[in-house]
């Protein structure tokens, strides 16, 4: 008995070993990034982020980047753009993939399962290859009917929001199919309506799925420049687009880019952080289903 608790702390300890060094190992990016952003130009350019930390008093520190990034003119309304585009690009995909995980858990209808196998299947699409035809359907609603989007905010909703809503449904499916059915029947011999078991039982206790995607869908949106840049006006330039800006005509800017990727990082850091105790129960839900 004693070898085996022996054996299983030594297992314990090499996971450990073995997660930290693969955590430093992906993390050596960002700590150059960051040390750069502290560098002056000419530091920089002279040696690597390495020899910073190998002879950290022989450089010249400084927090100038830091300091252009927050006074240049348009960095603090791409902050309120990207917020505007993120927010309703999360919720929009997780209230309409939320009822039709719903349905495809708890109502039964013909072609159910075809169904819901195509959608798994739009997952593979990427989503370069659907920029033209996007494009092309916008351009007939404008034609048609009026309606122009494109360089607005409703645009890219739309487009994350479609984009997302595969691996939405995938997600949320998986995880109400884990829900209790005594309790759905339960509700509708009290004769409760669907919208009503959605909204009041199916809902609530779908929190950490719900959560989970949260996260990816905000993250994405977040940090997304494809879309941003083909669909929305440079009067609403997202901060991916504006870090691009900081390069300059002739890439000298670098420093000012890596500043400026911190400082994007805090708001996703918040979110995540936010609801990381709901991520794994999130994901893991209805896995072995």
């Amino acid at each position: 008995m004693k070898t085996f608790l022996y054996r299983v702390r030594s297992w314990k300890l090499a996971s450990s070993i073995t997660l930290g060094f693969v955590a430093l190992i992906w993390s050596i990016p960002t700590i150059g990034l960051l040390i750069t952003s502290f560098r002056t130009k000419d530091s920089a350019t002279a040696s690597g982020w390495w020899d910073a930390i190998l002879h950290p008093f022989n450089q010249a520190w400084t927090v100038s980047a830091y300091q252009t990034v927050l006074t240049r003119d348009g960095m603090f309304d791409a902050l309120i753009h990207t917020i505007v585009v993120a927010v309703p690009a999360t919720i929009l995909p997780v209230l309409i993939a939320a009822n039709a995980a719903f349905a495809f858990s708890f109502i039964e209808f013909k072609g159910r399962e075809v169904l819901f196998g195509v959608l798994v299947g739009l997952m593979v699409i990427p989503l370069q290859a659907a920029l033209v035809p996007a494009l092309q359907g916008i351009a007939w609603l404008n034609e048609n009917l009026g309606i122009n989007v494109v360089g607005d905010y409703p645009a890219v909703w739309l487009m994350h929001s479609a984009f997302a809503m595969p691996l939405a449904i995938y997600i949320l499916r998986n995880y109400m199919m884990t829900l209790p059915v005594a309790l759905i029947e339960a509700a509708r011999v009290d004769g409760a309506s669907y919208y009503q078991i959605f909204w009041r039982l199916v809902m609530p206790m779908s929190v950490p799925a719900l959560a989970s995607f949260a996260i990816f869908q905000f993250l994405w949106v977040w940090n997304d420049y494809l879309i941003a840049f083909i669909f929305l006006s440079d009067q609403k330039a997202v901060l991916s687009y504006k870090l691009f800006t900081l390069m300059g005509q002739y890439g000298d800017g670098w420093q000012d880019v890596a500043a400026g990727s911190f400082i994007t990082l805090i708001v996703p850091l918040i979110v995540f952080f936010s609801l990381q105790r709901y991520f794994v129960r999130g994901l893991t839900a209805g896995a072995v289903k």
